[in-house]
Order: structure tokens, then sequence, then C-alpha cells
């Protein structure tokens, strides 16, 4: 038996050559084929050099056990979301190490209909099986078949908007030379072809495993100068970037200034309810009053979630709601089998910039000086459970509600925190809000940074 520590808490994802190799793949492969023995699996990967060879051991792991593999090659995280859906099969897997660094890998594994699997049932069973090996081939093996179904993906994602409502915009679309590129081209000609009246500039767009630009993170303040200047040099009315593949999306307006997430939630989460009165809108604990406030306003029904798309996506299941955000830019749909995409959202930015007349940078700062926060701030610590526990000792007392749903939220009624570990990196995340004190929020994050530090050491 090997213990696996590429299993983190919505995915897998490891370091190469320590957590995760081809290995270990085939090895999960076998281990889904006998613990949940689907007749066919869909299999895609990102750009990076070593998906590839990944997702190869995941075909053996599978053939060999009699499964068949439906091969959709390179291609974005929601692209396998569709396919598995589209094509009917009883699971899919991306082979993508995302936004982590060039040395990372891993897979993002739904089931049948895209649903994800449950993070402390199906997936720590898939994981024990792992650990075990001792396979059995089968004695009939699996075939493997090419399948390119991103012109119906492409479709799909145009029927979220009517094209006839959209006015001349110049878009500046950045791939980060991630996986967005060829599939935002079919995208492109969907639109084309009806009518839609779109000029896109195109920044880093070809896949490049190298990533000369740096791996396509755009949430880093450091990676945004590059969307933001070319927005400005080419007059765009707004510009988009996504990470590696593309399952999230970022958002700049027309001066280039980066739009936090959070206010993007608000926006899809209003339009929804346009479309849909009184559905249900899920979103995450890290920054609240904003969301709610605008979902109660258009008559719908906010809903929290713990953090992560696993969790996420099952309260929208149950509750049946139309829309699920998140503030690190997951978009979730109920009409795209409940599922993040980062292609969505822009075209309903898109939709909405038209139809509103109002420029994306206005339709956010009213937002924004309501409700300012400190942004997503991230620190190493060791001994997480030990910094939410100093938090609470500090600040505890003055709070008028405690939660402990995911981490550790105090509310003192004029702002409030989130902390909490992250699920994928050894980080503690913070997150403040205020009602529209931007100086209050300032302080408070320097005093919360510097209890953190002295608790990281």
């Amino acid at each position: 038996m090997r213990a696996l520590t590429c299993f983190k808490a919505y995915d897998i994802r490891g370091k190469l050559g320590e957590d995760l190799d081809e290995s270990i793949a085939y090895d999960i492969a076998a281990a889904i084929a006998e613990i949940r023995q689907p007749a066919e699996v869909v299999l895609g990967r990102d750009s990076r050099e070593s998906s590839e060879a990944l997702l190869e051991a995941l075909a053996r792991g599978f053939m060999d056990h009699g499964v068949d593999v439906l091969d959709i090659g390179m291609c974005g995280t929601e692209e396998v979301y569709f396919a598995t859906d589209h094509l009917q099969a009883d699971l899919g897997i991306e082979v993508t190490a995302s936004h982590n660094p060039i040395d990372y890998n891993g897979m993002k594994i739904v089931a049948k209909g895209a649903r994800p699997l449950d993070p402390l049932t199906e997936m720590e069973a898939i994981k024990a099986r792992a650990e075990n090996r001792g396979f059995t081939q089968a004695a009939q093996k699996g075939v493997r078949r090419v399948e390119n179904p991103r012109a119906e993906y492409a479709a799909k994602l145009v029927s979220f908007i009517n094209p006839a409502k959209l006015r001349p915009l110049k878009i500046l679309v950045n791939a980060g030379n991630g996986t967005a590129g060829p599939s935002f081209d079919a995208i492109e000609a969907a639109l084309k072809a009806a009518g839609a009246p779109l000029e896109f500039i195109k920044l880093d767009h070809a896949p490049d495993p190298s990533f000369p630009n740096g791996i396509p993170n755009p949430i880093l303040p450091e990676n945004q100068p590059r969307t933001a200047e070319a927005v400005r040099r080419h007059g765009a009315d707004f510009g988009v970037a996504w990470d590696g593949d593309f399952d999230r999306c970022f958002f700049f307006d027309a001066e280039g200034a980066f739009i936090d997430g959070y206010y993007i939630v608000g926006l899809l989460a209003k339009q929804a309810l346009a479309h849909q009165p009184g559905a249900a809108i899920i979103h995450d604990p890290r920054l609240i009053w904003d969301t709610r406030e605008l979902v109660e306003q258009a008559g719908g029904k906010a809903i929290q979630s713990r953090v992560g798309h696993s969790f996420i996506k099952a309260l929208m299941r149950k509750t049946d709601a139309v829309y699920g955000g998140e503030v690190s830019a997951h978009h979730y749909f109920r009409d795209f089998m409940y599922c993040d995409s980062g292609m969505i959202p822009w075209l309903l930015i898109a939709e909405l910039v038209s139809t509103s007349g109002t420029g994306l940078g206005e339709l956010v700062s009213a937002r924004a000086t309501r409700f300012p926060t400190s942004g997503e701030q991230n620190f190493v610590i060791k001994d997480p459970d030990a910094a939410l526990a100093r938090i609470e000792h500090e600040l505890g007392p003055e709070a008028i509600e405690i939660s402990y749903a995911d981490g550790l939220s105090l509310d003192f009624g004029h702002w409030r925190i989130s902390v909490r570990p992250s699920g994928t990196e050894p980080l503690v995340r913070l997150n403040i809000e205020s009602r529209g004190d931007r100086g209050l929020v300032e302080d408070k994050l320097a005093s919360l940074t510097a209890l953190l530090e002295s608790v990281a050491g």
C-alpha cells in the first residue's frame, strides 16, 4: 500500500514526481473502473506538457480494466463537463492543474450528467482502492475513440444569450497561453454565425505549455497589468482573462481596472433573476452582503454554501438554484448541468453591457462603494486552526454573530470577516467587507494581517 497525497478537498492535485505521476494516474483509473464500473469515460486535458502523458496513463488504466475511453483531447474543464453529459458517458475526467505552478498537475472528476463526486464518500473510496492497488485486468479490454463535441458545446453556450440584443463591442480576451484559445475560437464562430456584432482582441491566445507570460492565474495582482494595459491600448469596452483550464474568468473595465469577482456574482445573480423570478441563488460565505442585498431586491432567495465546487453543485441541485457564484470567480449555471463555466459569464456580461447602455465599470462602481472589501488575502500558516482560534479569541467578544459553517465568520454589524483554510493549498484565506467604509476595511486589514503574521511566526 502507498499513501496518495494528491487527493484534495475538491479534486486531485499535486506536485509531479512527488504526489502524482503516470503510475498513480493508472491506479486511479483502475480503482474507478473497479469501484464504479463505468462503461464509457470522457477524458480531456489542459495544455500543460505533462497532461498528455497523464491522460494516456488514465486511458490505459481504464481500457485495461474493460472501460471504453472517449478522448476529447485538449480542452477546458467545462468541456469535459459538457461532453460527459452530451455523450451520455458514465464519468468524465479533465487532466489539469488549473492555476497551480508549472510542476504540478491534477484531475477533476465528474459522474454521469456531470455530477460531482462526493469528496467524503466517493472520492475517498477511489483513494483507498488506488492506494491498495492489486488490480485484475479485464478479459475484454476497452476501446478508445476520439470525439469532438466542441461545436455543440459552443452552441450551448451561445444559447445563454440573445445575440440580437448585442451591440457592437470591442472585447479584449487573454487566454494566458492556457487552454482557452481554441475553445474561444469555436464560441466566436458560433457568435458570428448568429450575427453578433462583437470584435475581439486576442492576447496570449495560443496554448503554450511553457507559459511564457507566467502561469495563467489572473487573480494575482502581479498578473493583472498585462491585461489591463492591453484593454487601455486597444480601447476595449472591457477585458476578460482566464486561468489555465478556463473554469474561472476575470473582468477588467474599460479603464483597465480589475473587477473583484464578488461584484460579478451580484451582477449575474440579478441578471439570472430577471429571467427566473423567485429562483434560488447560491453564494459562498467569504463575502455576502452585496449578493444578498441584490438577490433580495430582485425577489430571489439567497442560500449560503460551503466554498468549493462539489459543495456548491450539490446544493444547487438540491435547491434547483438557477445560478451560483463564488468570489474566487467560479460561476455555476443550472442550465449548464449545474456546473461552473468561465465562458458563460463573459457572454452574459456582454449582453448586460449591451442592453443597459452602461459600461462595466459603472455597473459595479456603486456596489463597490456600498460594500468595499479587502480582496482575498492569503497567508502561509502551518497551523490554520491556531490562527482561527486566535482571531476568535481576540475579536469574538465584539461580534454580534459567529459562524463556523466554513472556517470562521465574524459579523460586527458594520463590518465582517471570513477566515478559512484553503481546501487545495497550504494557505489561510482572509476576506473583509464593510458597509460603505473603505477606511475601516483598510484599518482592519492592517491589524488582522499583523495578527495572522504573528501566528505564522
